[in-house]
């Protein structure tokens, strides 16, 4: 069972003076006691995930003794959704950035689950000069130009400087894997469907771009809309269009499970893929006997492609909490042994907020659980390779490893 710190605990102080060298916040609390951050959506079909990216997080810092040096870490997991949505939601997402940028002793920010939340966090937290690194983030426009929206990523960093990073390969390299795992499945014909969202039409966008490019015919890219009671006009369209294949660019939360059912429904011979957006038990076990046709691609390997030490993170977790981890449990856990990382990198300056950032930036050939990875001038992790999975009995089941050939 997870053990979730609730959202509490802090009071709310001023960011400390302004100082050059953090980009407008605090260049050190002077304080010996550190608190890092979590942002995940703790409410609706993401619970079981996120609370599986926590335990992974709380299981690093657990690993470390739960300090760094001289510097005691405290851990303080934030809720990023609400009952009402049963998802993320923008104000609860202002709220918890500006609660860790209003701490004069956080030192990080983990989050958020959701590119679409980071839009709206990574400014928040830049304007403090705080290190905020996503577990889950693939959205290409946080950290990168090529392949986004006008004025990306430079409008999310209102100081100039970078302090967001990532350990997941963003989503270049996705929508690549997506095509390439179309291609191998014969697709010829694809519709696309999105959730209007920075994350799932972004995806769309870069898969709809890359399989025109590749040779496959992209006979739709349509937004659908997440207040629908049902697909059954929708999933009429795609049969009309005689698609082969259907990639939804999206999250569960926006009505995977029923864009699932409803075209199955309307054409059980269609193949349907998905991307690590679904890639989560509330999906796989809620989409019935459309799962013999569907297709995920996330970052995830099969555990015995990963390093020994993964093989004891996959061990330790299940011996601690009872259940296997959900995807993005390696992905929070490799996030908190990062930043726990650029701290001791940072050395006695590891309560300085700038030289956290800046120890980030320089991690370069980390071997870590997910493998050796550096950290690029983006803030992006140099690890490429996407797992395809299959669905068999409401399980995600690994099927091959895809090695995503970007444009």
């Amino acid at each position: 069972m997870s053990c979730l710190v609730p959202a509490l605990a802090f009071g709310v102080a001023a960011c400390g003076d302004d100082d050059e060298s953090s980009g407008g916040g605090s260049a050190s609390s002077g304080s010996k006691t550190l608190t890092i951050y979590s942002s995940l959506p703790l409410q609706g079909d993401s619970k079981p995930q996120s609370e599986s990216v926590v335990n992974g997080e709380k299981l690093a810092l657990e690993e470390a003794g739960g300090k760094v040096g001289e510097f005691t870490i405290k851990y303080v997991s934030l809720d990023d959704a609400t009952a009402a949505e049963g998802k993320w939601e923008p104000g609860q997402v202002t709220a918890n950035a500006q609660k860790a940028a209003q701490d004069k002793t956080a030192i990080a920010y983990l989050g958020e689950f959701n590119s679409g939340a980071s839009a709206i966090s990574i400014p928040l937290i830049n304007q403090v000069g705080l290190l905020q690194v996503s577990p889950s983030n693939t959205y290409v426009g946080l950290t990168r130009a090529e392949g986004a929206e006008k004025g990306e990523p430079d409008k999310y960093y209102p100081t100039g400087k970078r302090t967001f990073g990532r350990v997941v390969p963003a989503d270049h390299i996705q929508a690549a894997a997506q095509v390439s795992y179309q291609k191998d499945q014969g697709c010829t014909k694809l519709y696309i469907l999105n959730d209007k969202e920075v994350y799932g039409k972004g995806l769309a966008d870069a898969v709809a771009r890359i399989a025109k490019e590749q040779g496959l015919t992209v006979l739709g890219n349509d937004g659908i809309d997440i207040k629908a009671a049902n697909f059954r006009s929708v999933a009429s369209k795609i049969k009309a269009s005689g698609a082969d294949c259907m990639f939804f660019g999206g999250i569960t939360q926006n009505k995977g499970v029923q864009i699932w059912k409803d075209v199955y429904a309307a054409d059980p011979t269609l193949k349907l893929f998905g991307p690590d957006g679904v890639a989560e038990s509330a999906f796989s076990e809620e989409i019935g006997k459309s799962e013999k046709n569907t297709f995920i691609t996330n970052p995830t390997l099969d555990p015995k492609l990963y390093p020994p030490a993964a093989q004891d993170f996959f061990a330790t977790y299940k011996e601690k909490f009872g259940k296997d981890p959900e995807p993005y449990a390696i992905y929070g856990y490799e996030a908190m042994k990062v930043v726990l990382l650029a701290i001791q990198n940072a050395g006695d300056k590891g309560n300085d907020r700038q030289a956290v950032i800046d120890a980030f930036f320089k991690i370069k050939d980390r071997d870590s659980v997910l493998g050796k990875y550096s950290i690029d001038e983006n803030g992006d992790t140099t690890l490429s390779d996407y797992g395809g999975n299959r669905i068999e009995n409401g399980k995600l089941v690994f099927d091959k490893v895809i090695k995503a050939a970007t444009s």
